[in-house]
Order: structure tokens, then sequence, then C-alpha cells
């Protein structure tokens, strides 16, 4: 299981979430095109820094310079920081963007506690925009910044949301995200979607969607018309089956050749097994896993049902991680290429 991406700590989360709640008005954005050279140079050093203790993996450093509420609980950073910076060794840093955000006047909500914050960000003096979404705020001066690691096999990005305390900009925020899956990057899986969804491949052109997507996000809380253009078109590619999502209230009920019927509750992919193509991750609801043997054969049975089912994803996709989830029991994984699923 330790290898399976959906299950491992990939975006470190420490104040910020996406939001689609109420916002309050006092915040503002500032792109760096728009800064002053004084502000865009003390945020690029600052974001550098923190990269640069990254990519060394000096997590005590990073700690000394993270807001106090999560320096004093910092294993889980600390665990992220050593993923990341193995992803980043040998890499050429280079920051990408940066943002100015400041909540300075943000009101805190009718309960008395911190606001929700909405930052409107206009790109290039254009009608693009990025919006940073933020519950939960405290009112006070951010900044977020993207980094780039090149030069190497598989680009990586590492993203930052600081706050500045006392004239000095701290971490409040760590988002590392790889930028390629099975040596291919995000646009490459957008393109490739378009011409499945065209080809009536559908589940293969949904799927491949939300790799691009996890690609070119740098973090959930931000949002774009790039990427509002993307989740458009993916749900106009959903399969009918998936038209009211998929999730714990609305299985996918998928029936193998036996008849026996399979509840998926989610459905993604994974590039773990750094294989030629990425991996389908199915989730099946079960009520108990049972033993060892006949959890292994429900999921190996389940994985046939499901390509069955959409044999398109043979062609598409590496394997399955088969993911069984009985409530109170950790879950059951394993994975097979396509060619060993019958």
């Amino acid at each position: 299981m330790s290898g399976l991406r959906w299950i491992r700590t990939t975006v470190v989360l420490l104040a910020v979430s996406l939001s689609c709640g109420a916002v309050a008005g006092a915040e503002s954005c500032t792109t760096q095109s728009a800064m002053t050279e004084t502000d865009r140079n003390a945020l690029t050093a600052a974001v550098r820094n923190l990269a640069d203790k990254v990519q060394n993996n000096d997590a005590a450093g990073l700690q000394a310079i993270t807001i106090p509420q999560y320096a004093n609980n910092f294993s889980a950073i600390q665990n992220a920081v050593a993923t990341a910076s193995s992803s980043v060794k040998g890499a050429v840093l280079v920051v990408e963007q940066v943002y100015l955000l400041d909540a300075t006047d943000l009101k805190p909500g009718s309960d008395g506690k911190p606001g929700n914050a909405q930052f409107l960000c206009t790109l290039n003096h254009s009608i693009a925009e990025a919006d940073f979404s933020i519950p939960s705020l405290p009112a006070g001066k951010y900044a977020f910044g993207i980094v780039e690691a090149r030069g190497i096999p598989a680009p990586y990005r590492l993203s930052f949301l600081m706050q500045q305390e006392q004239g000095a900009w701290h971490m409040a925020g760590f988002y590392p995200r790889a930028m390629t899956a099975a040596g291919h990057d995000g646009l490459w899986y957008w393109t490739e979607a378009r011409k499945m969804a065209k080809d009536k491949e559908q589940w293969s052109s949904w799927l491949y969607y939300q790799q691009a997507e996890a690609l070119l996000n740098p973090t959930t809380m931000i949002q774009s018309t790039h990427l509002d253009k993307l989740r458009n078109e993916q749900a106009a590619a959903a399969p009918p089956a998936l038209s009211d999502g998929i999730g714990e209230n609305t299985p996918l009920v998928v029936k193998g050749a036996d008849g026996v019927e399979y509840h998926f509750v989610g459905l993604s992919v994974d590039d773990s097994l750094a294989k030629e193509k990425v991996d389908v991750i199915a989730r099946l609801k079960v009520d108990q896993l049972g033993d060892a043997a006949t959890a292994k054969k429900r999921n190996t049975d389940a994985m046939s049902a499901l390509v069955g089912a959409y044999p398109e994803l043979r062609k598409n996709f590496h394997g399955v991680w088969m993911v069984a989830q009985a409530p109170g029991q950790n879950p059951y994984a394993i994975e097979l290429a396509m060619n060993e699923i019958h």
C-alpha cells in the first residue's frame, strides 16, 4: 500500500483548502508583473529560500521559518519534505510565479471566527484569472510562490503559502507535486483526453482529464480560467454512468461475468510504479474484507469485472490498483498489469 499515491500524502495543507462558501471583500491580489521591484525581489528570495531547504532536505531549517501553529507539529511536513527532496535532487530550481495576497482588513465571520478569503488575481492585465479561495483565514498579509524543479528526468513543482510576521515571510503551507506522469506532462494528458472523447473512449478520457488537472494545478485552492475550461471539458466527456458523480452515496455498480455486483466508490489514476502508462485506481466498497485469500480473489474478480465492462481501459492504462474498503478495517489493495487481468 505504501506505493499508492492516493494514500500517500502528496500535499501538506497547513492552513488552507478550497472553499465554495461565502467570502469577504477586503482581500486583494497582486501578481508579480504588477508588483514593485522591491516586493517582487523579496518574495522571490523568500520562496527560493524555502525551495532550497526542501531540496537539501533541511527540515529543521524549514521548521525554524514556519508559522508557530504548524512548526510545533512538524512531523507530517518533515515526511513530505523528505519525499520531495528526493524528487528534486540535482534539479535547477526556478521561481516561476509569485503572488502577494493582502488580507490585512479581512473581517471575522458572524461567529467570530476567521473569515473566508477569496483573492482574484488578474494575469498579465488580461481577462484570465487565478483565484485563491482560503477559508478560516486570519487577517494578515500572505503570499504564494511556485517553484519548478527543472533539468531532471521527472520535473517537479514546489509551491508555498507564506505569511508575513514582523516583516519576515514564514511558511504557512507546502504543496509538492509532480509535473509529469509516465513521462508526459499535463498538457499531453489534456490533448489525449480530448482525442479519447472524440473517439468515444469516455472512461479513459475522464481519467486522463483527472491526470491532466493533477499535473497542471499546483494546489486545489487555486482556480483559473484555464482549469475551468479543463473541468468543463471533462464534465462534457464524462460517461453517462457518472452523471451523478461517484462516491459513497453514488457508487458505480458493475456486474461480473458471474453476475456478482461490485460497488466502486472511487476511480482515479496513479503513477507510483513509474511504468510506461499510468494505472487506474478503483476503490471497492465491501462489508467485510475477510481473510487474505478471500480479499485477493474478490479484488481480482472486481478488476476483471471493471475491465470487462470498459475494455477501452486495457489499451490506455498499464494496469489496475484495486483497493477494497470495509468500515473499521484497513484497506486491502493489489495491483495487476492489464495482461494479468482475465
